[in-house]
C-alpha cells in the first residue's frame, strides 16, 4: 500500500510539474520530434513578438521576409534550445541578432522621401512615427512596438520577451512620455 501512495504522489508531482510548464513547452518538444504542425502553432503564437522585434530595428519593407528567416534559423536551431519554456525569449534573440546581421549584410544606400508626394497619407505618418520609435533608447523601443503595432498588453509582452512584468511596465511608461515628448518636438505633424 507504502508504494502506491508513493507512486501517486509521484504522479501528482508530476502533473503539477506538467501543469506549471507554458504551452509553448509542449509545443517545441512536439517541434523537436518531427510534428511539424506543432511549430507551425509556435510560428503562430511568436510571428507578433518578431515581428515587432524587427519592426523596432529594420525598415518595414523588409520584416515580413526576416520574419520568415527568424523561424526557418529557429526550425534549424531547436535541438539547441535547453529550455523549452523559454521559445519565446530565444526566438526574439534571433530576431535582434537577425535585424544586427541585416545591416552588417546590406550595403549604404539612401532612401527617398515617399513623403514628399504623400505627405498627408496615413501610411507617410505611420513611418514618421515608426522611425521616431526606432530613435528611442532600445529599452523602450521593443516595448512600444509589441505594445502599438502588435497589440500585445504588458502581461504578454513579459510573457514573450522574458523580461519582468514591472520592467516592462517601467518601458512602457517612460518610452511612451519620450514618444510623446518627440512626436510634439516634430511640431505635431504626427
Amino acid at each position: 500500500m507504502y508504494e502506491v501512495e508513493t507512486g501517486n504522489l509521484f504522479f501528482a508531482e508530476a502533473a503539477r510539474a506538467a501543469e506549471a510548464q507554458p504551452p509553448e513547452a509542449a509545443l517545441v518538444e512536439a517541434a523537436r520530434a518531427g510534428d511539424r504542425a506543432a511549430f507551425e502553432r509556435l510560428y503562430h503564437a511568436f510571428a507578433p513578438l518578431v515581428h515587432g522585434v524587427l519592426l523596432a530595428r529594420v525598415p518595414y519593407g523588409e520584416v515580413s521576409d526576416l520574419v520568415q528567416d527568424v523561424f526557418l534559423s529557429a526550425f534549424r536551431k531547436l535541438g539547441h534550445l535547453r529550455d523549452p519554456a523559454r521559445f519565446g525569449p530565444w526566438v526574439a534573440i534571433i530576431a535582434r541578432n537577425r535585424a544586427a546581421d541585416f545591416y552588417r549584410r546590406t550595403r549604404a544606400t539612401e532612401e527617398l522621401h515617399e513623403g514628399l508626394a504623400q505627405a498627408a497619407s496615413r501610411e507617410a505618418e505611420a513611418s514618421e512615427v515608426l522611425e521616431i520609435i526606432r530613435s528611442l533608447p532600445e529599452a523602450y523601443r521593443e516595448t512600444l512596438v509589441l505594445r502599438l503595432v502588435e497589440g500585445m498588453n504588458g502581461p504578454e509582452i513579459a510573457a514573450r520577451t522574458g523580461l519582468r512584468p514591472a520592467s516592462v511596465r517601467v518601458n512602457l511608461h517612460r518610452g511612451m512620455k519620450l514618444l510623446r515628448q518627440r512626436l510634439g518636438d516634430a511640431g505635431g505633424k504626427v
